[in-house]
This record gives structure tokens, C-alpha cells and sequence, in this order.
């Protein structure tokens, strides 16, 4: 049962569409439900998406959950990821370091957990106050300047006070509003592929990384003899558009790219022909002058992608909800979403800002650069452990008023 937001006697609620029911959409939903606003949230998917690998919760996010009240859900599900093994070419140990260390998270504090918990528990924190639509989406939006009518893909319409784009990178509201994904797609020189595999590897909380120039092949072992996730990450001049959608495309060019590897690789690339849950994508970021464009706004990756190379996508997912739903609060929706611009985009350039760093880190591309990294990891497997990026709490929440 969908319960009535909160509202004044004279003025009805604002109703606002979301698309998309991932990480920012739900946590959106949360916050403009207290703030008063009739909400409906419309995924693609036939329900909440289980599964999916390991993501961070840092810094400023960490207040985000705890407001929401899901904290301690979250810390029941952590998976506590205890040590990173650098290896190289011939799978001998270059470093092994607590992974706070390179991330620049904050041990004992940061959260890590599987992307299903995360999204679960945003969804079961809302689902009895907004109204969701499964196995839907939106086909087409007419901003009239009053309203935004919204034709959906079952073939409904309705119209509502604003439209949200909470889906992701490659988002269809971007897209249909502010033009192609090229012109804000900012391409950071690699791909990759993610796939589950079983735990042959005798592995514990624990992820390895095996490194040669341009290329990485990772395990990432969240719990005690559970599955372990498996990645292939290469650098490639170009994004590959030719691949994004052709699964078979996208296991001939890893193979491709992988053939004469060592380690564990070749019993990764047969693997991954037989995964059923194969995730391929480029590393990139999404740079936009503006995030809004009349009565349709976005949020999350659909707006400001960090990459995973910064570890803050769900963090900045889970702020930018906060900031945007406290900022329409008693306002109308122009002087609203210019709050939010004006609000959040520091902090999200700083996390942006980010990925050069995690990028040499993790993935250098040449033989000099990874002589340079697995000198600065030896020196770290001794040092004390890192204090957190800054960027990662560069905002502190403002408290915004709950609707009465």
C-alpha cells in the first residue's frame, strides 16, 4: 500500500517521476517522500537487481545512510575485504596491502558491500511510500513548461510536476533531453569485463591483482567459499561502440585482447564464454555544463559518473539524491535545481577529479609506469594506513527541513 506523503491542506503534493530503481533512484524517492512530494519510480527491470560485485559507501555518504536509517543494515552486510595482493606478469607477489591504503578510504569506517544488498535495502526503506513500476519504462517526455507528459512503454501516460533521470551512465532521460551520450562522455582509455566465477582460487576476503602494461586481470573474494568476481580490465585507444551491445562482440575482444596471457587468465577467458552474468563497459566519466533542462533533472551516473577508478560513483549517487530532494524543498523547481547545481557540483568535481590517481594506480599502461607503481605499493605494505582522500567528505549535509 502506497502511503500519501505529507502535505498542506491547500497545496497539493509535488509528483515527481524517477526512472530508474537502482542506487540513487530509490535513495531520491526517500528523501522527496519526506520532503512532501508524491513520488513513482519506473525501472526497466521485472524487479530490484540482485546480485552484482562489491561497491563503497565513504565519507560523506556514510551521513547520507545514516539519516536514511538504513546504517545499521548496511554494516550488518559489509563484506570486509581485508587484504590486496598485487602480483605481477608471472603471478609472483609484489605487494600485499590493506586495501584502504590504495582505495584512500578510511578502514574500520568506509563500507563495502555487494550492490544487491545496497540496492535492497534502499528499496525496502521506500517501497511502502512511493509507488514503483516494474518492467517499464520511459518511451517519451513532453516538457510543456506547466508539466512534463510522460509516455511510458506499456503504453500508459501521465503527466507530473518534474522528471528525474536516475539510470545510469548510458542514461535514455540524457539522451532523449540533452542530446547524444558523445557529447558529455568522457572516455578514460579502458575497458572492461566482469563476470562471476567459482571459488577454486582458495580465496578470503581478499582480492588479487595481477598486472603486465595496459592490462589486469583481478579476483575479488567477498566472502568464505562464495563465488568470486571475476574482471578483465585493458586499455584501448577508443571506446568500442561496435561492442557495447553484442555480447559476442565483447567476449571475442577481451579474448583477443587477453590471448597471450599468463596466471590465472586463460582459465578467466574460458570462463567468461560460459558466464551468464557478463558486465562489459568502458571506464569512463560523465562531464555535463548543466544537470537540469526545465522540468527534467539527473542524478547519480546519469548526471556526474566518476568512474569506478575513484570508488565514489555510489557515493556520489547517494549524496546527489540528498542534496537534489533537500534542495526543491519550499522551493519551485527552477530556483530548486539551480540550489542543487550550485550546491553539489564541487563535491562532484572533486571525486571526479579522482580517477587520474586511481588510474595510475591500478592499471598503468606502460612498463615504466608499472615499474612506478609496484615501487610506491612495496613502500606501502610498510606505511600505516591512509587517512581517507579529503574529496571523499568534502561535503558536509546541510539539515533541510521534513515537510510538516
Amino acid at each position: 500500500m502506497t502511503r500519501t506523503p505529507r502535505q498542506s491542506r491547500t497545496n497539493p503534493p509535488r509528483t515527481v517521476l524517477i526512472s530508474g530503481a537502482g542506487i540513487a533512484g530509490p535513495a531520491l524517492a526517500f528523501w522527496l517522500n519526506r520532503r512532501g512530494c508524491a513520488v513513482t519510480v519506473v525501472e526497466k527491470a521485472a524487479a530490484p537487481r540482485s546480485g552484482g560485485y562489491p561497491i563503497d559507501v565513504r565519507g560523506t555518504a556514510l551521513e547520507v545512510v545514516r539519516r536514511m536509517g538504513v546504517l545499521p543494515r548496511l554494516r550488518e552486510a559489509h563484506v570486509d575485504l581485508r587484504r590486496l595482493t598485487f602480483l605481477d606478469g608471472d603471478g609472483g607477489e609484489v605487494a600485499s596491502v590493506a586495501p584502504h591504503a590504495v582505495t584512500g578510504g578510511v578502514g574500520g569506517q568506509d563500507l563495502e558491500v555487494r550492490r544487491g544488498d545496497l540496492t535492497g535495502v534502499l528499496h525496502a526503506a521506500v517501497r511502502d511510500d512511493v509507488e514503483f513500476l516494474f518492467d517499464d519504462s520511459v518511451a517519451a517526455l513532453d516538457d510543456s513548461g506547466h508539466g512534463v507528459e510522460v509516455t511510458f512503454r506499456s503504453g500508459r501516460s501521465r503527466t507530473v510536476d518534474l522528471v528525474v533521470g536516475a539510470d545510469g551512465m548510458h542514461s535514455r532521460t540524457r539522451e532523449s533531453v540533452f542530446g547524444p551520450e558523445e557529447r558529455f562522455h568522457r572516455y578514460l582509455g579502458h575497458c572492461f569485463a566482469g563476470f562471476t566465477v567459482p571459488d577454486t582460487f582458495g580465496l578470503r576476503h581478499e582480492a588479487v591483482l595481477w598486472n603486465t602494461p595496459g592490462r589486469a586481470a583481478a579476483l575479488y573474494a567477498t566472502g568464505d567459499g562464495e563465488a568470486v568476481h571475476a574482471f578483465l580490465t585493458f586499455a584501448h585507444p577508443d571506446p568500442p561502440f561496435h561492442a557495447f551491445r553484442d555480447p559476442g562482440a565483447q567476449r571475442a575482444l577481451v579474448s583477443r585482447v587477453f590471448a597471450d596471457a599468463g596466471w590465472e587468465v586463460p582459465g578467466l577467458l574460458a570462463a567468461l564464454h560460459e558466464a551468464d552474468d557478463l558486465f562489459f563497459d568502458t571506464v569512463s566519466q560523465i562531464r555535463m555544463p548543466r544537470w537540469s533542462r526545465g522540468r527534467v533533472a539527473l542524478v547519480g551516473d546519469a548526471a556526474y559518473a566518476p568512474s569506478f577508478l575513484t570508488g565514489q560513483g555510489t557515493s556520489l549517487a547517494l549524496v546527489g539524491a540528498y542534496m537534489l530532494a533537500g534542495s526543491l524543498a519550499g522551493r519551485d523547481h527552477a530556483a530548486g535545481l539551480a540550489a542543487y547545481e550550485r550546491s553539489t557540483r564541487p563535491f562532484v568535481t572533486a571525486n571526479q577529479d579522482l580517477a587520474g590517481e586511481g588510474g595510475a594506480a591500478l592499471f598503468p599502461a606502460t612498463a615504466r609506469a608499472l615499474e612506478q607503481r609496484n615501487a610506491m605499493l612495496r613502500g606501502l605494505s610498510s606505511l600505516p594506513a591512509a587517512e581517507g582522500r579529503p574529496a571523499h567528505s568534502a561535503l558536509v549535509l546541510p539539515e533541510f527541513t521534513a515537510a510538516g
